[in-house]
């Protein structure tokens, strides 16, 4: 049926059936010629057949059928006039593409895919070239491996996972027995530093013990992975409950869980907490794993995911304390995702923080507290609690785009430091050592 409505439309774009597009080469096969048939290429490779549109070719690879865009295709063509293999760089002038590209030859083996001669479909220049057998001023022979299409097209990116994680709740991940890694072997081992980082991307949290209880020690640890981002707090801070900043968290009261820096445009990603001292009782530090909690709400009530998702909110930071005056607004969904293949890869809750709601309309603003009500309802179920006591020796690393944290009131005199790190870089450190991020 696609044949007919493809030999339906070359037809009415270009006369009558029978005729020849007047620019196609007369030998030795032509592929656009209507009306069009599907070409698959067994006997070599049964499971791969393409067929020719007038603005894209599609290609089944296996079980994924893609629609592969002429400009696409030259665009993404990795020969060594277009891309640099040494810098992973493209060297094509994407604006210098014409839009009305067309190939004229297609052929695939069993594992490429082969273009010859992109060509304007609407120049007359080009259209000469070709009666007379030149190439034109374009003349460009390149290829793909299929491998890579169905990797790199839209319909692939769509079936894969940009980050795969375990989703958690308390006991899961006290099952899962995630062990902490040694400060030594994090600091002189790519093998520790691999474990380490493979727990992080999975789980959104990860432990260093035997680390001497100091800020200078601290940041040695953080710089391990990544650039520390400064931020209005500074590089490193200190935490005490001195008030010296405008912020409940410099208080002694309990803390409900929350990602941190929310009136952040881009919300710090990583944050390191490490316990230098406390001598009272209580302050233990509560983890959820946000990505799990939405996890429910999406297959609970998909409207209320696909409502925080899409409704943007500010939230603001207002301190005037000392000599610290700020006043800094960031504006996003509470859930952001990729449009894709609705992947969640931040969450941004915190209820101290949030401004005024003044970006939802009157039809809107109801089913956004219904929708922020279940993932609150989830995020606060105590089987998705996890209650870690910080002491001095053990440093703490958190997702912040994924895991919220929290704190019990606590009595007596508790140090913390700590610093926010880019996620960049510690994202890097990890594809460096191999690891999937």
């Amino acid at each position: 049926m696609w044949c007919q409505r493809l030999a339906r439309l070359l037809q009415g774009c270009h006369g009558s059936s029978g005729h020849r597009w007047p620019w196609l080469p007369q030998a030795p096969r032509p592929i656009l010629a209507a009306p069009a048939r599907c070409h698959p290429t067994a006997p070599v490779s049964p499971h791969c057949a393409w067929q020719l549109h007038q603005d894209h070719l599609e290609l089944r690879y296996g079980s994924t059928v893609m629609r592969l865009d002429f400009v696409w295709l030259r665009d993404h063509c990795r020969s060594a006039s277009c891309y640099n293999a040494k810098t992973n760089q493209r060297s094509l002038d994407t604006a210098s593409v014409d839009l009305a590209i067309q190939p004229r030859a297609v052929r695939v083996d069993e594992s490429t895919l082969f273009l010859t001669c992109l060509i304007s479909g609407g120049s007359r220049v080009q259209r000469a070239h070709l009666q007379t057998g030149d190439k034109g001023p374009d003349g460009h022979v390149t290829r793909y491996g299929l491998e890579w299409l169905a990797k790199n097209s839209y319909e692939g990116q769509k079936q894969q996972v940009m980050h795969p994680r375990i989703l958690w709740n308390a006991e899961i991940y006290q099952q899962a027995q995630v062990p902490s890694i040694d400060c030594r072997r994090f600091l002189e081992t790519d093998e520790g530093l691999k474990e380490f980082l493979q727990n992080f991307l999975l789980y959104g949290i990860a432990f260093v013990e035997n680390v001497t209880p100091t800020k200078e020690d601290t940041e040695i640890l953080a710089k391990r992975i990544s650039i520390i981002r400064e931020t209005i707090y500074g590089r490193m801070w200190y935490f005490t409950s001195d008030f010296s900043r405008g912020d409940t968290a410099y208080t002694k009261l309990a803390l409900d869980r929350h990602t941190d820096t929310t009136y952040f445009q881009e919300p710090c990603g990583i944050q390191v907490f490490h316990c230098l001292k406390h001598e009272g009782t209580g302050g233990r530090t509560l983890l959820v794993d946000g990505f799990h909690a939405a996890e429910q709400v999406r297959l609970q009530a998909p409207e209320h995911f696909e409502l925080l998702a899409r409704v943007p909110l500010k939230h603001e930071y207002v301190e005037n304390v000392g000599d610290c005056h700020n006043h800094m607004i960031g504006v996003g969904p509470v859930l952001n995702v990729y449009p894709w293949n609705n992947e969640l890869y931040l969450i941004r809750y915190n209820n101290y923080d949030r401004a005024v709601i003044n970006t939802v309309p009157h039809a809107v603003v109801r089913r956004w507290y219904h929708a922020h009500r279940a993932l609150t309802a989830e995020l606060r179920r105590p089987q998705n609690e996890l209650w870690v006591k910080l002491k001095p020796g053990k440093a703490l690393f958190v997702d912040n785009w994924r895991v919220l944290h929290g704190r019990e009131a606590f009595t007596g005199y508790r140090q913390l430091c700590g610093c926010y790190l880019t996620r960049d870089d510690v994202l890097n450190t990890a594809r460096l050592l191999g690891l999937q991020a």
